[in-house]
């Protein structure tokens, strides 16, 4: 919708809004992208949804991953045209309302949605197509246990069936959740699902059927419940090799400059979302080449003879999904435990940091001794430096890898004095 069809208050809040959100970037205390639309909110609750009418939407949720997978979702639907989306990653409805007020009008959004926000999101958005990636384990201190944040994605989705969804075929509890019985008595059907297959490296929060509570079990690439119809649906998108199979059975090169093959996963997830579109994967592969940094991970900064690459790191899945992007190289390990982290650090004896042995490992971060204790259980040898310039010191020339969680990867983004 654009402004001169919202209604009148809707109107202020929207110019509100991006004015709030100018004014904090001249001011340099951020990108504005929550502040604005956390003003506009307050002035028109319902200006989220007004921004959102007349938009063909794409959201994407899931534990891990979104922020990349909206990147690449993004560029591969702006072959239609222009698409408004929450770039820096302010997954909250402040941040999806800044993004919609600050784009304008635009005929496309893709937008990363926390999780524990989706069913808001979709009752404001009412979007085309919903993309779920992966649930696990994420924030002790104050995420929900991953069944109940399947169960509250299953829950939405019976209220929009209409939604079309994109979902992970290898994760039990996205499968769960995206398939939630119909009511033919009410005339309510099933939501319509596209599989997607990426593989999933992290098991460990998806042993027991979300149905029956029965074992599930493995095979390759298969799952299934010992006690219940659930099984591994059979997908129509599929990684293989370096590249993407089309449910055509054409296979497409994918050609990225970001590493790891879980970003492949990301990419077959953006060229189905796109497809959901109308966006021939022939036309949008090459699209995805474009993507190279997102909110600064992956970028490679040159400092001092040393090539140094950001990795964001954030709970137990992704931190394994980090050490398989990672070079065998001298690796800087920074672990804080502010708000948005979470205070609990204990899921880090969730992590198996044996890949680490053999290579120069260094740790920082506010909470490096809770980090030390770890290695040393794991038997990796470590070094602990009190700042980014000490770890640049302590290494030859060359690659270094950085990994760490948000507010740790934040401080050393601005110990680069850079802004990526």
């Amino acid at each position: 919708m654009t402004d001169a069809k919202m209604p009148l208050r809707a109107k202020v809040a929207s110019s509100v809004s991006r004015t709030a959100a100018a004014l904090s970037r001249a001011a340099g205390r951020g990108d504005g992208s929550v502040i604005g639309g956390w003003i506009g909110l307050k002035i028109d609750p319902d200006l989220l949804a007004h921004l959102s009418a007349g938009r063909a939407i794409a959201l994407v949720s899931g534990t891990n991953g979104k922020t990349t997978t909206t990147r690449l979702t993004s560029a591969a639907v702006g072959v239609l045209g222009r698409v408004a989306t929450n770039s820096f990653g302010a997954n909250m409805p402040s941040g999806h309302t800044s993004a919609l007020a600050k784009a304008g009008s635009t005929p496309y959004a893709v937008l990363e949605v926390d999780e524990h926000y989706l069913a808001q999101v979709l009752e404001a958005t009412e979007p085309h197509v919903v993309a779920l990636l992966n649930l696990s384990r994420d924030q002790l201190d104050r995420a929900k246990e991953v069944a109940m944040m399947a169960q509250l994605w299953r829950a939405a989705l019976v209220r929009h069936t209409n939604v079309r969804v994109v979902a992970n075929a290898d994760d039990p509890m996205v499968v769960w959740a995206a398939t939630p019985p119909g009511d033919p008595a009410r005339g309510i059907n099933p939501p319509h699902v596209t599989w997607f297959s990426a593989g999933q490296r992290w098991h460990d929060d998806s042993w027991v059927c979300p149905e029956c509570g029965s074992t599930i079990q493995r095979s390759g690439d298969q799952w299934w419940c010992t006690g219940c119809a659930l099984r591994r649906p059979e997908p129509q998108w599929v990684v293989e090799d370096e590249g993407v199979l089309d449910p055509t059975g054409a296979w497409h090169k994918v050609s990225l400059q970001l590493p790891g093959k879980v970003n492949l996963g990301n990419a077959a997830t953006a060229l189905a979302v796109a497809a959901e579109f109308g966006v021939r994967p022939v036309d949008a592969v090459s699209r995805l080449g474009i993507v190279t940094s997102v909110a600064g991970r992956y970028a490679q900064v040159d400092k001092d003879g040393r090539n140094i690459r950001l990795l964001l790191a954030k709970n137990p899945a992704s931190w394994l999904e980090a050490f398989d992007m990672a070079d065998n190289a001298p690796t800087l390990l920074s672990i804080n435990a502010r708000d948005p982290d979470g205070l609990d650090t204990s899921w880090l004896f969730d992590v198996d940091f044996a890949p680490l042995r053999g290579r120069q490992v260094l740790i920082t971060g506010d909470r490096a001794y809770d980090l030390a204790v770890r290695l040393d259980v794991n038997d990796v040898p470590f070094q602990h430096v009190r700042t980014f310039d000490d770890a640049i010191r302590s290494v030859p020339p060359g690659r270094l890898e950085v990994i760490a969680n948000y507010t740790a990867f934040q401080d050393i983004r601005a110990e680069l004095d850079r802004v990526i």
